[in-house]
C-alpha cells in the first residue's frame, strides 16, 4: 500500500514567500521570467493576488492574477508548478482558486494568454473551460506565439 500524499495548501503568498516565489519561477520559465523587484511590487499592490501551493512547507506552485479597476476581467498573468509536482492537479487546484478570488473582487471573467508550444497549459486550460479567443503573434521575448483564452465565471 503506497503512502498517502500529504494535502496541499493552497493561500496568498506573504512576504517571507519571495525567496521561494523566485527559486519556483527560476525552476519553470526558461524566459519571461518575473523579477525580485516585480514580485515585491505585486505582493503589496491592491491589484493584484499571488496565491501559493504547497505541500509540507514546500513551495510547490504559484499564480500570479491582476485586476483592473476598471475592468470585471480578472487576467492570469503566471501560473507555475513545480516539474516535480506537475501532472498531480496543482494547477487545476491554483486554477480554481483564481477564478474563486476573481469572484470575490467582483470579476465576471478570468483572460489569460500561454505559449503556443505549452500543450500541458493549453490542455489544462480548455478542460477547465477556457475559450480560446485570439492570438498574439511573436508576443514572448523568444518570438513564440500566444494563444489568448478566456474564461465566464457566471
Amino acid at each position: 500500500m503506497s503512502e498517502p500524499t500529504p494535502p496541499v495548501q493552497i493561500r496568498p503568498a506573504l512576504d517571507t514567500d519571495l525567496d521561494a516565489l523566485l527559486a519556483l519561477e527560476e525552476r519553470s520559465f526558461n524566459g519571461d521570467r518575473l523579477s525580485r523587484r516585480q514580485y515585491r511590487r505585486h505582493l503589496r499592490s491592491a491589484t493584484a493576488c499571488i496565491l501559493t501551493a504547497s505541500r509540507e512547507h514546500q513551495l510547490i506552485g504559484s499564480a500570479l492574477v491582476l485586476f483592473r479597476r476598471t475592468s470585471r476581467a480578472a487576467r492570469l498573468y503566471s501560473l507555475a508548478i513545480d516539474a516535480a509536482a506537475r501532472g498531480q492537479g496543482i494547477g487545476r487546484l491554483l486554477l480554481n482558486a483564481v477564478e474563486q478570488h476573481a469572484g470575490q473582487r467582483g470579476c465576471d471573467r478570468v483572460r489569460l494568454e500561454v505559449r503556443d508550444d505549452n500543450a500541458a497549459a493549453r490542455a489544462l486550460y480548455e478542460r477547465s473551460g477556457y475559450r480560446r479567443h485570439g492570438q498574439r503573434a511573436r508576443y514572448y521575448e523568444d518570438g513564440a506565439n500566444a494563444i489568448l483564452y478566456e474564461k465566464s465565471l457566471e
